[in-house]
């Protein structure tokens, strides 16, 4: 059986004191923990949707490409948005990130309450 590794990220955010990895691999799959739109160079979150949405997808990459994989090896998306009407804010960046419609990962989105001015949270899975 696959061990749990621990994927060092250097260029996303980290989960304040909270003692929970920003990514785990066992064998060919990929588990980021909750994916926000912090900017990591910035030490506050930043309260416009726009620069909030695509962070959050950069910090998707980047942790996915961390991890030994590539935006291609995405297969679901949990998109969590603070308020629905940002839906096509995600959209936008969505087409961005996966242009060709026949080569997208499974999505689901839904509005939740996050905390804080999270307007975002991404819940992946990747298999490389």
């Amino acid at each position: 059986m696959a061990k749990r590794q621990m994927v060092k990220v250097t260029n996303a955010p980290k989960h304040g004191e909270n003692p929970i990895p920003i990514c785990v691999k066992m064998g060919n799959m990929i588990f980021p923990s909750v994916i926000g739109g912090r900017d990591p160079k910035e030490p506050a979150m930043s309260d416009d949707p726009n620069k909030q949405i695509s962070q959050a997808f950069i910090n998707m990459k980047n942790i996915i490409e961390a991890a030994g994989g590539t935006t291609d090896d995405i297969a679901k998306v949990i998109v969590y948005l603070k308020d629905f009407k940002h839906r096509e804010l995600v959209n936008r960046e969505w087409m961005k990130m996966f242009p060709d419609e026949d080569n997208r990962p499974a999505r689901h989105t839904m509005q939740h309450d996050l905390q804080g001015k999270n307007l975002i949270q991404l819940d992946v899975t990747a298999i490389v």
